[in-house]
């Protein structure tokens, strides 16, 4: 077994293979081979954990005989590894790559349920009621911090598919050369079987690809529909207001109106009931020769106060303006590898409603 297999760096890889033809006198005493394969489980309660399977093989030459190590897994793998390989035919003995079949078919069935516990997640998703109007009343309130680690966790299958499919492959490349370089070993029958089910384990590992690029985009899909829904609650929310703001203006003008009829007689009427007029049954009509003074005061103060109020303004336009705080909880999660690229307006939509 390699020293280096042993290194944090391979311990740390998402999966790998590798091979070795040990010699004795220039003749082959046997064959070694290491890989690992990891899959990622999500369950419903969203508590994910890896199932790893770290193999390392040695075939005698010799004796035919065929020696498995498992490393890193966990104990009902390794019991579904393990009573699979005790079913084994003993005519496979001859080829040294004859339990990679085996191993392979666990790998399959993990990342099966991986794929599978994913697309539930999304299934949960889709059957929510996110649309305004599906609930009268309801404010729109999607979890985007949940939709996005279900999207990370998506990515992370579809690595591990990708890397299983090509960890295949290069068991199959070595097998071939292996077939090639050392022909008077080789059973035909046997190659034939052991390279068709390679085959198989890595179009049906491959295919389980495909369904998991499609969880990611019916995914893509949800999280852009729940954007989507706050940005058009948030829209009606904005014409609500537009149209309580005209029935503000419209009660306004109608203050203002009445305002402006009875200006003119309250104006009169405080005009002359001042002590600068006289009115009496005996003088009859006057007015005080002093009756300037009251524009003298009047018209400087007017003045005045317009002068102050238009430069104040232009001093501090924002005096009268307090933003209100927003917290951290409340602004908008982004992931830029399953939401598109959002513009500022959208940004200030996500700000009016929170994550949870």
């Amino acid at each position: 077994m390699r020293e280096a297999w042993w290194s944090d760096h391979y311990r740390k890889s998402n999966g790998y293979f590798g091979c070795e033809t040990t010699r004795k006198a220039g003749k082959m005493t046997g064959v070694n081979t290491w890989s690992f394969f990891e899959v990622k489980q999500l369950p419903e309660n969203m508590k994910y954990y890896w199932d790893k399977l770290n193999v390392f093989t040695r075939w005698v030459a010799s004796t035919k005989q065929t020696i498995v190590v498992l490393f890193d897994s966990e104990s009902t793998i390794r019991k579904l590894v393990t009573n699979s390989l005790l079913k084994f035919n003993p005519s496979l003995l001859e080829d040294p790559y004859w339990a990679y079949p085996t191993i392979l078919d666990t790998v399959a069935n993990r990342q099966e349920s991986a794929v599978w516990l994913i697309r539930n997640q999304v299934r949960q998703i889709e059957k929510k009621l996110l649309v305004p109007g599906a609930i009268p009343g309801a404010v729109p309130k999607p979890n985007f911090r949940s939709l996005h680690n279900i999207g990370r966790h998506a990515i992370h299958v579809c690595e591990t598919l990708d890397v299983a499919v090509q960890t295949i492959e290069s068991v199959q490349m070595h097998h071939l050369r292996f077939l090639h370089s050392n022909p008077e070993v080789n059973d035909l029958a046997v190659d034939q079987d052991v390279r068709a089910e390679l085959e198989f384990h890595r179009s049906f590992i491959a295919n389980l690809r495909h369904r998991s690029t499609s969880n990611e985009k019916r995914l893509r899909n949800e999280i852009q529909l729940a954007f989507n829904t706050v940005a058009q609650h948030n829209a009606g929310t904005s014409v609500e207001i537009g149209r309580a703001a005209q029935i503000d203006s419209s009660a306004m003008k109608t203050i203002a109106f009445v305002t402006l009829i009875f200006l003119p007689p309250t104006f009169i009427s405080s005009l002359f009931s001042m002590s600068f007029f006289q009115c009496g049954p005996d003088n009859g009509w006057g007015v005080s020769n002093k009756f300037w003074l009251y524009w003298v005061f009047a018209i400087p103060i007017t003045v005045a106060t317009g002068v102050v109020w238009q430069y104040w303004h232009n001093l501090f336009p924002n005096a009268d303006y307090k933003p209100a705080p927003v917290r951290a909880a409340e602004l908008p999660v982004r992931s830029e590898s399953v939401m598109p690229k959002m513009t500022v307006e959208d940004e200030k939509v996500w700000g009016l409603f929170s994550p949870n």
